[in-house]
This record gives structure tokens, sequence and C-alpha cells, in this order.
């Protein structure tokens, strides 16, 4: 398997703007590996790195052993094997969309490149579309023929940048399942650059958070989501309630009751500890009030068809949290509610 590993990156575009710094991802072999971060955090640097298009000042790239990127060594972008799938499709508008699919295929005979663009069509759910043009097609159709046009010189690795952001809400899951589809199919490794979180999640095999042009954490999505390293990680890949607590013994007591402690999470306790403790807000159910040991008032409701979120205000907590609970719900604003929590939580040590 084609195994791309990054050392030490760094990346500056002039002085007091790095943007990388001593960045290191390893991503195994046909795996699809999530980049994730806000805004100016370094994903599309470190994709244009990666690909060619950018040199580093200082670090390695190497793919499949073999050194792509470092001190004396810049390996061209055609020369890397690296397909592209970049935002909104990029097709050659003038092409068809076999011509476009084809585009890479210089090597191949004029008969053996025919059947590979009908063979990748087909993976990517287009077959017969090869004499249409890009003009004809939906947007998620041309993400599709994007995909197949990367996948058909069979790349050691596929990047993703943000390949999904001009579709609508509807079209998303879809094409993302069938790009996920056709990546497990090839066996291709693959790096997906994205900001949005459900995204990440849902598609990946591994999440890599990027921060301040470091990986803050790299994961399986389930490993991420429930013991993220930090607070800041664990606010960023989804909704997080944060409260005050005493850890001792695997059990952190707080204003919520006294908790079982994750095991072999980050800040494991030894002895009593003070910090905070992530839950997550489905980890938590209403309950009546007249019997609960822990009760708040109801601030808001918001519905979401399968699901609805409750925010509710504690004592002895500061502002309100948020409890994900199954839809429709029978509390309103105002009224009282009891709080259980339950499941093993995530706890982070106070900073000295």
């Amino acid at each position: 398997m084609t195994d791309l590993r990054i050392a030490g990156l760094t990346k500056a575009y002039g002085p007091g703007a790095t943007v990388l710094e001593e960045l290191d991802l390893t991503i195994p072999g046909g795996s699809l590996a999530a980049v994730l971060g806000p805004s100016g955090c370094g994903k599309t640097t470190l994709l244009r790195i990666v690909a060619g298009f950018l040199r580093a000042d200082a670090g390695t790239v190497t793919l499949d052993g073999h050194t792509l990127a470092a001190e004396g060594v810049h390996v061209p972008p055609e020369h890397r094997r690296i397909g592209i799938v970049p935002q909104e499709g990029a097709l050659f508008p003038h092409l068809s969309v076999g011509r476009n699919v084809a585009f890479g295929l210089t090597g191949l005979a004029r008969g053996a490149r025919g059947r590979r663009v009908d063979e990748m069509l087909k993976l990517v759910g287009l077959a017969g579309y090869g004499d249409r043009m890009p003009h004809e097609l939906s947007g998620g159709q041309q993400q599709r023929v994007a995909l197949a046009r990367a996948l058909a010189p069979e790349p050691q690795l596929v990047l993703l940048d943000e390949p999904f952001n001009a579709l609508d809400s509807a079209l998303r899951a879809g094409v993302r399942a069938d790009v996920r589809a056709a990546l497990r199919a090839t066996g291709a490794t693959a790096v997906l650059v994205t900001h949005d979180q459900q995204e990440a999640l849902s598609t990946a095999d591994l999440v890599a958070v990027v921060r301040d042009g470091r990986v803050a954490q790299c994961a399986a999505p389930q490993e991420l989501y429930r013991r993220p390293v930090d607070p800041w990680v664990a606010a960023f890949v989804g909704d997080a309630v944060l409260v005050s607590g005493a850890a001792d013994d695997g059990t952190v007591t707080t204003p919520l009751g006294r908790i079982a402690l994750a095991e072999g999470g980050p800040g494991g306790p030894d002895g009593m500890h003070e910090g905070l403790v992530l839950l997550r807000p489905e980890q938590m159910q209403l309950t009546d009030p007249a019997s609960a040991d822990v009760r708040g008032t109801v601030i808001d409701v918001r519905f979401y068809g399968h699901d609805a979120m409750v925010t509710v205000a504690l004592d002895g907590v500061d502002g309100p949290i948020d409890v994900r609970v199954p839809g429709p719900v029978s509390v309103r604003a105002g009224g009282q509610t009891g709080i259980r929590v339950t499941g093993e939580v995530t706890f982070h040590p106070a900073a000295g």
C-alpha cells in the first residue's frame, strides 16, 4: 500500500507569516484521510506542497517510500503520480466528458484509453455519459467526472481540495458517498481537505485536525469525537459541553453528578485533579424534575425533525448547556427539567 509520510513540514509566506510549522502526518496506504481545520490554519498550503505546486521551507514529503520534497529535492508535480480533484470540478469546458477523463492517459493506445474511460465512468456512476459536454451535467455529476479524471491514470495518491463546497446540501451527502465508494473500489490513498466537521467525520477513515500550522490530533473519526486531545479540538469537531470537575480514581465529580472517566482518555488523573470535563449533548437525558438530583430551567428548544437541541440553565454551571434528544420533545422554554448523564467523559486537567 502507498503510505504518505510528512515530517517537519514548515512554510512561511514572509516574516511573521508562518503557515505550517514542523507539521507531521502519516497516512496509511489505501485510506481516506481528512485534513480538517479552520480557515487560515494551513490546510490548502499543505495540499499544494504535497501536490508539488509549492516548495516547503523545511521538512520532507515521501510517498510509497519515495522522497517527493526535502532539502534540495523537489519532484515536479507531473512526476509525482498524484491525482487532484479541485473545487467545482474544473473540467475543460471544450472537451467532452470522455475526453476530460482521458486527458491524463497519453501513454495508452486509443483502444485501451477508451476502455479505461468507460471503466472510470462506470465506477463513478456515469456510464454512457462520455459524449456529453460539461455544461450538460449537474454540479454533482461534474464532481464525479473530476474524480474519474483523477483516478484514470492510476495515481498513487488522490488529493481532494474541498470538492463538495459548490454543491447544495441535498447533493453533498450522495456525492460524498459516491466518491468514498469509488476511492475504496480502486484502493487509492486519498487526502480530503475540508473545513466541514460533519464531512470529515462521516467520510474519512482518519481525521487530522490542524491548528496553527500543526496537527493537533490525528485519529479515527469515532476516537477523535469521543476522546479529543484538548477542549479546543473537542469544540471544533462537534458540539461540546464543558463543565468544571474534580477527578479522582476513575471518576469525576461535576455539577451534573459523579461520572465515570473514559479509560485511557487524555489527562487520566493520578490522585485528585481540578479541570474541565467534556460531554457531548447526546450523552445527557431529560428526566422528571420531581425525582431528579440535577435540575434546570429550559431556556430554548430547537427542533430539527430527527432530534432536538434543548438549552438548559443549571445551578453551578457557567452558562447554559445543550442537550440533544430524539424529537419531538415535550419540554418548553421556561419549564423545569431534570438532567441525567450517560456514558463516560474525558477529563482535561487545569494548566499548572
